[in-house]
């Protein structure tokens, strides 16, 4: 099934986003291990995450109010998962495949996981070898690079490990384990990544701190459940924050959108092209910021992206490039060979994508090159089922001429259930 998009005149209005798609994820992991309950307010109710409830459900943890405004996770406890009678299902979601691989590294019993197609074909050994120097016991029938994988629950020890990039699945993959580890576990990463983990095991009362340029757990300290407050999801809001950038008659309020210091990095790039960014009515809850960006339309200015940069921009980067399109001067995206390895390779497909609507952009070996502003022309483009594609190539379309066509747009659905229907509402 495909979409059909034309050129709007800009977006006006006040939005709010669906839950955080790292948060919600998270609250259900530690949740489920924690005592007591755990109530997950504006849990993310789509794709991603439910695939991690029907993971942990299948290790016998209780989880009510799946599809409602607030989830309620019946707590485990550290010890209290139960083997599943099946091989469990992360469906696409990367998150749950490789956290899920952590946390079940230290149980008393095996596990095999799997997911569809698209994550089988993705790298599980980034966690699966530094989980194996931790005594974990993994493998698979094509290895350890891909799912499915069968973990056989192992008496673990704390390590120091340096990651060979920054990325926070391996490190809460590591922290997840660490937990049932003996001693203490210590992730180092080259330039910092989210750390939604490290402050969700902080709320919950593990013994977490930061040191030594990295982030150590101690293991065997008890969760106590909690109530979370999931704000708006920042990826989410980066579609709307560009499309009313670049449509001239935009005025924009997203409320309550989560400014983990760790994801905000396309906010701060947009800022430093010239978009007339602001904030409002910031506050603090689960130690998790969250603020209203108010977003208007104006002209943008070419940048440089650093490698150190992209970790706080990694999911944006194919909206950042539709953004690049229509900015003043050459944009250079660098040290982001990770999106070559998502959902798509999506420094290959937005290159294809963008440059059959006349954009003038290139890819290197890890990063793309945007000369601008160029106009763009509609075109039949390709989601290859990746749902940030998607929701970039309709962006794209509501600054183009003519009509574009995007291929299988369903796949939204992922992480932004009614998003077409939203940009619609606020479009003018």
């Amino acid at each position: 099934m495909s979409l059909t998009v034309t050129a709007i005149n800009g977006l006006r209005g006040e939005l709010t986003m669906p839950g955080d798609k790292s948060i919600s994820h998270r609250a259900l992991m530690l949740g489920a291990i924690a005592d007591g309950e755990t109530h997950i307010d504006n849990f993310l109710n789509t794709g991603d995450c439910l695939s991690t409830a029907a993971v942990l459900r299948a290790l016998g943890v209780r989880i009510d109010g799946v599809g409602e405004e607030v989830v309620v996770v019946h707590g485990a406890g550290l010890n209290g998962l139960r083997a599943a009678e099946s091989v469990l299902d992360a469906g696409n979601s990367a998150t749950t495949a490789r956290l899920m691989t952590g946390l079940l590294a230290g149980q008393s019993f095996s596990s095999s996981i799997t997911g569809d197609e698209s994550l089988r074909s993705r790298p599980m050994d980034r966690v699966v070898a530094p989980l194996t120097a931790m005594g974990a016991q993994i493998s698979g029938p094509s290895g350890d690079d891909k799912l499915p994988l069968t973990i056989t629950g192992s008496a673990l020890q704390g390590i120091k490990y340096d990651t060979p990039v920054a990325s926070a699945q391996i490190k809460s993959a590591l922290l997840l384990a660490g937990l049932y580890a003996a001693g203490r576990t210590t992730v180092r990463e080259p330039y910092p990544s989210r750390d939604h983990t490290e402050r969700m095991l902080e709320v919950m009362g593990a013994a977490v701190a930061a040191e030594g340029g990295g982030v150590t757990v101690t293991g065997g300290t008890t969760l106590t459940g909690t109530a979370i407050s999931v704000p708006g999801d920042i990826s989410s809001a980066a579609f709307f924050i560009v499309a009313a950038i670049l449509t001239a008659s935009s005025r924009l309020v997203i409320r309550q959108v989560g400014m983990n210091s760790g994801r905000i990095g396309l906010l701060d790039v947009l800022k430093t092209m010239g978009a007339p960014i602001t904030y409002d009515a910031m506050t603090i809850k689960n130690k998790e910021p969250r603020a209203d960006i108010i977003v208007t339309s104006g002209p943008l200015r070419a940048t440089t992206v650093s490698a150190e940069t992209v970790p706080r921009l990694v999911d944006e980067i194919p909206i950042l490039a539709v953004a690049a399109t229509q900015a003043i001067g050459q944009t250079s995206i660098k040290g982001a060979a990770e999106l070559r390895v998502k959902e798509s390779d999506r420094l290959s497909v937005i290159t294809a994508n963008l440059r059959s609507m006349g954009a003038k952009i290139r890819e290197t070996a890890d990063g793309l090159v945007i000369k601008g502003p160029t106009p763009l022309h509609g075109a039949a483009v390709k989601s290859l089922g990746d749902h940030r594609m998607a929701m970039a190539m309709i962006v794209a379309g509501v600054i183009a001429a003519g009509e574009t066509v995007i291929d299988n747009e369903a796949c939204i659905d992922i992480s932004f259930p009614g998003f077409e229907r939203m940009l619609t509402g606020a479009a003018v």
